[in-house]
């Protein structure tokens, strides 16, 4: 009794852990309560023996998390440009500083120069707007479902949405198009075939109910063979306003995706409103995008609807720097030079083989990934090392994600950003001894 009651006295108090240096810190990082109920854990084991009282402080600072988060920041090694897994697009550098930026107060709807309230995002309109020019107007809202949800809900509830039946697609998770349509109150009116659907079939299906008519990019998946679709210049022949989503997020065409449909090609078919993700091939923050006919666009920002899916502050940041700023990582991945991916390559292989590290160096495929250009591979360049490491990279901070296969660990150069190989290599060696 008298040995257990000397250890528990001799446990150092909760104050004094508080105000030791290390810990005094980690609680202004990440809060006074987190460090709290980590020096409680410690103590109870110092009293049960599992740890003597002066490695108290020690134990807590071994368990505090790096930062007030779960979310940690991950290498993306996968050969996956766009991983939804991973959080999509990486924002560049100047939309982090934008985000970090406005972090405090900032004039989201403040006139710095007349002291009155402002219209809210009107730099990232005005971005957009520079970026499409054939758009009568835009609005941005918190992804592509939502634009989506808000464009049916404003132009069609109770009436109807005329469709192709190849074209009511899965989302992702499990969500399907059609049941997101019909929640706001929309009829479909599905026309033609899995694999076949003609401009007939929309001109016959259209009445006094239909709202509009909807041409989905299919973007996640490819039907070949046997298959026919009508354009968006021929549905805007036949009088309903014309909806595309196109999903992805593409503005302006690019050679490398000769079949991903982008927005200023949708709107000078004659599309009235076009909808796409922002966190996708833009390479900016989640967000739908929506560009059309300026009375179309109006009627959807004045809608009761367009406030609960309103963006805030950090998203608009990151999205107007992603517009006006520099080349974001996913179009650097995407237009990356494969004899400098081989250089990359090479040179992280150096490094390896030196600390005695097995590594080979391999040419593959990586993928855009994130519900865009279904089919399109591109020439990548990746490190293969020993399966066992890829559990212990995965649970580094900062992670690194590849992908097994024919029993080995592959990591990806074309889906890593350069200024991250440094840190890939650390944490290769961390983990590899």
């Amino acid at each position: 009794m008298t040995e257990t009651t000397d250890v528990r006295r001799s446990v150092p108090r909760t104050d004094d852990l508080l105000r030791e240096p290390r810990l005094a810190s980690a609680a202004e990082r990440l809060g006074r309560e987190m460090v709290r109920a980590a020096i409680m854990a410690a103590q109870d084991r110092a009293r049960r023996g599992e740890i003597a009282p002066e490695e108290v402080s020690d134990a807590v600072v071994a368990v505090l998390p790096s930062r007030a988060t779960s979310l940690r920041p991950v290498l993306n090694a996968t050969g996956v440009l766009v991983h939804t897994n991973l959080g999509r697009a990486p924002l560049s550098p100047a939309a982090r500083a934008a985000v970090a930026a406005v972090t405090g107060s900032t004039d989201v709807e403040f006139d710095l120069a007349t002291g009155r309230r402002a219209s809210r995002g009107h730099g990232v309109r005005r971005a957009l707007a520079a970026a499409v020019p054939a758009a009568g107007d835009v609005h941005v809202v918190n992804n592509n479902a939502a634009a989506l949800a808000l464009a049916a809900t404003a132009l069609a509830s109770d009436r109807e949405i005329v469709v192709s039946r190849g074209e009511l697609v899965e989302i992702g998770d499990g969500f399907r198009l059609p049941d997101l349509l019909e929640s706001t109150g929309a009829r479909l009116r599905e026309v033609g075939t899995t694999n076949r659907t003609s401009l007939e079939d929309y001109r016959a299906a259209i009445g006094p109910q239909t709202g509009f008519l909807l041409k989905v990019h299919p973007s996640n998946f490819r039907v070949e063979g046997f298959t026919r679709d009508v354009a968006v210049a021929e549905l805007a022949t036949l009088g309903p306003p014309v909806v595309a989503d196109i999903g992805s997020g593409l503005l302006r065409p690019d050679a490398l995706l000769p079949d991903e449909p982008d927005a200023a090609s949708a709107l000078a078919a004659g599309a009235a409103l076009v909808t796409a993700s922002g966190d996708k091939l833009l390479g900016g923050p989640q967000a739908g995008l929506l560009l059309g006919r300026a009375d179309v666009v109006q009627r959807l920002r004045r809608h009761p609807l367009a406030r609960a899916l309103r963006v805030d502050k950090l998203t608009l940041a990151a999205l107007e720097a992603t517009l006006v700023g520099p080349e974001p990582p996913v179009r650097a991945a995407l237009h990356a030079d494969v004899a400098g991916l081989e250089r990359r390559a090479r040179a992280i292989h150096a490094v390896l083989v030196r600390a005695g590290v097995a590594a080979a160096v391999e040419g593959d495929r990586a993928v855009i990934g994130g519900g865009g250009a279904p089919g399109v591979e591109l020439e990548s360049r990746t490190i293969r090392l020993a399966a066992h490491l890829a559990e212990p990279l995965r649970l580094g901070d900062p992670a690194v994600v590849g992908r097994v296969e024919r029993g080995a660990l592959v990591l990806d150069l074309r889906s890593l950003p350069p200024e991250d190989d440094e840190a890939l290599v650390a944490a290769i060696l961390t983990v590899a001894g």
